[in-house]
């Protein structure tokens, strides 16, 4: 047999069974390799500082041992910013994953959609005209994300493009959701606008485990709709037919998982504010290493666990003595990844 030939020749079933396996092989691999790195972060992150600590005095205090100090410093500071930074961008990996692979455009991101602006909006409404950060506030960051994306599902909605229409009105979004927090800000008073610009740039600091709880508390009632999403979606791109005779509905897979990328997004501007680009970077990173133009959501969270505290550490002690806002480092290197996706091939096809 030629080699156009065997090119030609239908996969059998032990050669399809052959190439699950090795992709599977491989996304195990890369899952674990990444998995290492967000743990290496991690040690860093809860033993540089201020206040120092060793491996084993920080082994001691994580176990129940060391000084009062030391668990103030471990449990109280250092553990709930580094649990929220993991969840945060597990979180929005995975939500920068389902919009990717159900739109088919690598530019598809929460916040280049304007599903953070809404949120933003929303929040930042809350927090200045209504004057609580209280429940209402995840609730209004949640309920502007939400109509921000029906807003974005109904420009898009029966156009063969509109994957392109709706990242257009994406930007559209953005723009003016940004320059509705610029009229709330302009006129709040100067401390309110303040606390306000802190919790737009995106910051990760003042943590406490009460905030943390709600986020993982959010992020594992989705997994069930995540794994959901994550069988249905390639059904539902061969095509209306051949899903509906597949039992898959298009129509609620993009339901689903728009819901689900607004809730993760929401909830993390809710507490953390809206940290920019890690929902677009880490899919693309994701796909990279997986190499089989799979959807990889799942290592798109630990991608994005990894970037998150990792770009925290940088905001922290990149400069001595000056410790900046996540938002602003995660954006710094998401605007240089735009940039070169946008000067690749498949980027310039966009």
């Amino acid at each position: 047999m030629t080699i156009v030939e065997r090119a030609a020749a239908p996969a059998t079933p032990r050669v399809v069974g052959d190439v699950r396996r090795r992709a599977r092989r491989r996304g195990i691999l890369v899952i674990s390799a990444v998995a290492l790195v967000a743990f290496a972060v991690a040690v860093v992150a809860l033993s540089i500082g201020d206040y120092p600590l060793s491996i084993e005095r920080l082994w001691r205090t994580l176990w129940g041992g060391g000084e009062r100090l030391e668990q103030y410093v471990v449990f109280r500071v250092r553990l709930p910013r580094l649990t929220m930074a993991l969840l945060v961008g597990a979180a929005l990996g995975i939500a920068g994953a389902l919009l990717q692979s159900l739109l088919r455009n690598p530019l598809a991101s929460p916040d280049l959609l304007g599903i953070s602006g809404g949120s933003g909006v929303a929040a930042v409404f809350t927090l200045l005209v209504i004057g609580t950060t209280g429940p209402l506030l995840p609730i209004g960051a949640f309920v502007g994300g939400m109509a921000v994306a029906a807003l974005l599902l109904l420009a898009g909605r029966a156009q063969p493009d509109g994957g392109y229409r709706l990242i257009l009105a994406g930007v559209g979004v953005s723009f003016l959701c940004i320059a509705v927090v610029d009229f709330l800000m302009v006129r709040a008073q100067v401390r309110e606008s303040q606390m306000a610009l802190l919790w737009l740039t995106g910051s990760l600091s003042s943590t406490p485990w009460w905030q943390v709880g709600v986020v993982a508390v959010v992020l594992v009632a989705t997994l069930p709709a995540i794994v959901a999403v994550a069988r249905w979606l390639p059904i539902s791109q061969l095509g209306a037919a051949t899903a509906s005779s597949l039992g898959v509905s298009p129509a609620l897979v993009r339901v689903i998982a728009v819901a689900s990328a607004v809730l993760l997004t929401s909830v993390t501007c809710a507490f953390v504010g809206p940290i920019s680009f890690v929902a677009l970077c880490a899919p693309a990173i994701a796909r990279s290493l997986l190499g089989h133009g799979a959807i990889g959501i799942g290592t798109s969270a630990v991608v994005g666990a990894a970037i998150l505290p990792a770009a925290d550490l940088v905001a922290q002690y990149a400069i001595p003595g000056l410790s900046l806002p996540v938002g602003v480092v995660t954006g710094a290197i998401g605007a240089v990844f735009l940039l070169w996706l946008l000067a690749t091939s498949k980027g310039r096809n966009l």
